[in-house]
């Protein structure tokens, strides 16, 4: 983002960000849109109180929020953190005078929201036709990404964003660990060999990420 496009959205404020802490809630209208520095927010469809599935990530690469971006001030689903972190935090009102007013500001967060669509699409794509084992894979991959190759998450939670239950979690890291890609203890997930974690994610990780460089480089 340019340094005119930056001052065009009025002055952020450096917000922490705790688990769980709610970035968009459905149905609900827009105060603020949030610029992830830290950590990771999770998009997550709950339709008509069904199980939750999480539909896609959101860390420093890019914001909450994306239904501003499409000129809606609700959205379906609900954004939340999934690792606590921070971001700088600007008026939907500014947001939305900087959109209509700065083509290349607005250009620049359409093609974020269309690498977040991409991201989505392969998640669908990975549900549908990929392994347990191999989902997984990918979902510690961008969660690495985004905070590193250390992180604090819950087998349950985990389950929780992949629609499985939590005995295959822990199995399916059982497994990862035994293969030596990762070390799981006491809520933390350490990656130990990514490029093993990409082999074994048999394709379903590695399209959406070349796909955000090609969009936004």
């Amino acid at each position: 983002m340019s340094t005119d496009d930056l001052a065009s959205l009025g002055e952020g404020e450096l917000v922490t960000l705790a688990l769980r802490e709610p970035l968009e809630p459905r149905g609900e209208g827009r105060a603020f849109a949030y610029f992830i520095e830290e950590g990771i927010a999770s998009v997550v469809a709950d339709v008509e109180g069904r199980l939750a599935v999480e539909l896609g990530l959101i860390g420093r690469e890019g914001m909450a929020d994306l239904a501003l971006i499409y000129g809606d001030d609700t959205s379906p689903f609900q954004t939340y953190m999934q690792v606590e972190g921070s971001a700088y935090r600007f008026s939907a009102a500014r947001l939305r005078t900087a959109l209509a007013e700065r083509p290349g500001l607005r250009d620049l967060l359409l093609h974020y929201a269309r690498a977040f669509s991409i991201q989505v699409a392969t998640t669908a794509l990975a549900n549908g036709r990929s392994k347990l084992e191999e989902r997984l894979c990918r979902w510690l991959l961008m969660v690495g990404d985004r905070v590193g190759p250390r992180f604090a998450i819950t087998h349950e939670f985990i389950a929780l964003m992949l629609a499985v239950r939590r005995s295959g979690v822990t199995l399916a890291l059982q497994i990862l660990e035994g293969n030596g890609l990762i070390r799981a203890a006491r809520g933390n997930i350490t990656i130990v060999d990514r490029e093993g974690l990409v082999a074994t994610a048999n394709g379903a990780y590695g399209f959406a990420e070349r796909e955000y460089q090609r969009l936004l480089g």
